[in-house]
């Protein structure tokens, strides 16, 4: 293979949509914009949610309570779901990411205490509700804050 050989792959490159360029062309005259209208203008267009000068929906929506930008959140798992591991396994975020069990971390996994555990494990989590703590503690494993 030689450098003028090469070529890029078929389909992959297209020749530019000339507009304006006369009848024949397909795009001539108003080249695609329509007739008049702010849409067939020259220059900058309308920015997104622009309603023709009406008051824009996320401007009419009241505002309501408060948001903390601060605020920890975390990704939920249920100790019922922590029977997918094998008995005497230690159970950390890459192993549920791993399992399944959950998508995105957020600030951390939370373990909360729906179901019943019947297997020995090491739980590391970023936190514990106090009855999923003491389900995994009743079956014999530990609960470990990262």
């Amino acid at each position: 293979m030689k450098l003028q050989e090469l070529s890029p792959a078929p389909g992959s490159v297209r020749e530019s949509k000339r507009i304006g360029r006369g009848h024949g062309s397909g795009q001539g005259k108003t080249a695609g914009k329509g007739h008049k209208g702010q849409k067939a203008r020259a220059g900058r267009g309308m920015q997104i949610g622009f309603e023709g000068g009406q008051m824009p929906l996320q401007r009419r929506i009241p505002k309501r309570g408060f948001v903390n930008i601060f605020a920890t959140t975390y990704a939920t798992i249920n100790v019922a779901a922590l029977n997918a591991f094998e008995d005497g396994a230690v159970v950390d975020v890459e192993a549920m990411k791993n399992a399944g069990l959950v998508k995105k971390t957020y600030d951390g996994v939370k373990v909360l205490a729906n179901g019943t555990l019947t297997k020995k494990l090491t739980v590391k989590a970023a936190a514990y509700s106090e009855a999923a703590k003491a389900k995994i503690e009743a079956a014999g494993g530990k609960a470990e804050v990262i």
